[in-house]
């Protein structure tokens, strides 16, 4: 692939170096040497257009060619066989059987359900009541009183001091200064190298090819297949059947009769009788006063030094505490007897008896007439045709395309880069050191005691008693009378309707559908792809080499100077023009450059 790639390239570098190498003749302003031999007449720059020197290159190209080829077509046929299908005919037949029937019937019954009844009892309970009362009682608490003290305390002070100093500091002083340097120049040089490629011509070459085609082949077998045909079967069976009957039966019950009776008694009320009274209330009060606190800074002044302590005023609260008598309302609890009279619900048991109905079932035995439906195995043949594919080899010729190795040589110019050392003047700039001197103030604190006087406020904690009423509770048992009230089950009877289902034998007719295999032929088409040989003309590419005239290596230059050595007038003004000569030479006429 890497050969390739160069070989190609190799004719382009040829020719871009040629066209190079054409140009700078034509600015160089030298003659055509062809031109100078005709320099008679005007009119031989025409005829010394062809002693120009050109050479012939070979460059490959791709050619669309149509060859024959054999290739293999299918064709579609279509063709018929028959096979045997069995199908199954339906034929109905009429049946008669027996069949038990469930008649509804309707009858009356005698049903016993329970009824809960109310039943209302009288019980007495004791029960626990907390009777409120006050008692005074002596309670101690503690205030906490304000007390004042003076304090002295001793701080230490930073003054700042000022003082002045000298210094000596080293500066790198710039200046410029020109230095020789060498440097490096790549110069291109030109040089013609010859190579050796090898290029591939293709040619045809004819092939014996074997190839297998699948030839169907018809085949007719025999089968034998296995058919179950329906048959009917009566069969007789007996069967147990639980036949109903009713039986009276005596039952006895008891029953709950109610009845109504007047009591009487007595029951306890509370009531609740307001007292008025006088009790001590201990009042907390106070009042707001402005106390000054110093307060010591946290900062420092412009000199660095803590700053001396503020005095703040804050308000402090002052409590106060007085005892004063208000009138309060207390109730107690009065007990009283009250006599009630009151209907309670009773119920006596009474035995009862009653004839009640009872269904009860017999066994009986039966018999009946059923068919059954059953299936004998049969066996018959039938005859298919088998269609299979037998392989076939075959012969053909194939057209295959070969190439073959052929060595050529070829010419080109390789234009290569040569170092070149060359000499320059660069200014440098560098730095020299240099002594100076500069002078500063400093400031440093100096430390000072001073004394202050503050105040401080603690709290003391005072013990005083007082005397506070507190409420308590006594318990007390108390009774009561209440109803409860009772669900006493009752058995009462009812006449129900019920619906009995009642066996019953009928004939009937019923349809049985019975299958007959019955064998049809018939007639099926089928598709078969049949192989045939065909030559078609093909389109394949084929690479040539074909010859290109190219401008030899000083050649003619510009047509200005073969019109100036012929001394023809009309050439002259094709060299004032910037422009090919070609284009030139169409502008002003000139027959060269055309």
């Amino acid at each position: 692939m890497i050969r390739k790639c160069f070989l190609g390239f190799v004719p382009v570098v040829a020719v871009l170096a040629m066209c190079a190498s054409a140009l700078a003749g034509g600015r160089g302003g030298n003659a055509c040497s062809g031109c100078q031999d005709a320099s008679a007449a005007c009119g031989s720059c025409s005829d010394a257009g062809a002693t120009c020197g050109t050479k012939t290159m070979y460059k490959r190209e791709y050619v669309t060619e149509m060859r024959p080829v054999t290739c293999t077509e299918y064709t579609t046929e279509t063709r018929e066989r028959t096979y045997t299908v069995n199908k199954q005919v339906a034929r109905t037949e009429e049946k008669t059987r027996t069949v038990t029937v469930q008649v509804p019937e309707t009858r009356t019954k005698t049903v016993n359900y329970t009824v809960n009844k109310n039943v209302t009892e009288t019980k007495t309970a004791e029960y626990t009541v907390q009777v409120p009362y006050t008692e005074a009682v002596e309670q101690t608490y503690t205030v906490c009183v304000p007390v004042k003290e003076e304090k002295t305390s001793t701080y230490t002070v930073m003054v700042p001091k000022s003082e002045e100093k000298t210094a000596t500091y080293t500066v790198q002083v710039p200046y410029t200064e020109q230095v020789e340097q060498s440097y490096t120049v790549c110069v291109p040089v030109k040089e013609e190298k010859t190579s050796t490629y090898m290029v591939k011509v293709p040619y045809t070459e004819e092939v014996e090819q074997s190839y297998t085609v699948n030839v169907p082949v018809s085949e007719e077998k025999t089968a034998t297949y296995t058919v179950m045909v329906p048959y009917t079967e009566e069969k007789v069976s007996t069967y147990m059947v639980k036949v109903p009957y009713t039986e009276q039966v005596e039952h006895k019950f008891s029953v709950s009769v109610p009845y109504t009776e007047q009591m009487t008694g007595t029951r306890t009320v509370q009531k609740r009788v307001a007292v008025e009274s006088m009790k001590s209330v201990q009042v907390r009060g106070g009042h707001w006063e402005t106390q000054q606190v110093e307060v010591a800074s946290s900062g420092t002044d412009a000199g660095g030094c803590p700053c001396p302590p503020k005095m703040c005023c804050k308000r402090v609260w002052v409590p106060t505490c007085e005892t004063k008598e208000i009138p309060c309302t207390t109730y107690k609890c009065t007990s009283e007897e009250v006599p009630y009279t009151c209907t309670v619900n009773k119920c006596r048991q009474e035995e009862r008896s009653r004839m009640v109905s009872v269904s009860k079932c017999r066994d009986e035995e039966r018999t009946r007439t059923y068919t059954v439906s059953k299936c004998r195995p049969e066996e018959r043949t039938r005859t298919y045709t088998v269609t299979k594919c037998v392989p076939e080899t075959k012969t053909r010729k194939v057209s295959v395309t070969k190439c073959r190795d052929e060595e050529k040589t070829r010419t080109f110019t390789v234009t290569k880069m040569v170092n070149e050392t060359k000499t320059r003047m660069v200014n440098v700039t560098k730095c020299r050191p240099e002594e100076r001197t500069r002078t500063y103030t400093v400031t440093t604190c100096v430390p000072e005691e001073r004394t202050r006087t503050y105040t401080v406020t603690k709290m003391v904690n005072e013990t005083k008693t007082r005397t506070v009423n507190v409420t308590k509770c006594k318990a007390e048992t108390k009774t009561r009378e209440y109803q409860v009230t009772k669900c006493v089950p009752e058995t009462m009877t009812k006449e129900v309707s019920c619906t009995v289902m009642v066996p019953q034998q009928k004939e009937e007719k019923y349809s049985v559908t019975a299958y007959d295999c019955v064998p049809e032929t018939k007639t099926a088409s089928y598709t078969v792809r049949v192989p045939h040989q065909v030559t078609k003309e093909v389109a394949v590419k084929v690479c040539k080499m074909v010859a290109v005239e190219v401008p030899a290596e000083g050649g003619c230059g510009d047509a200005s100077a073969c019109g100036s050595s012929a001394g023809c007038g009309e050439a002259a003004a094709c060299g004032s023009c910037d422009a090919s000569s070609k284009d030139c030479g169409r502008r002003h006429g000139c027959r060269r450059c055309k």
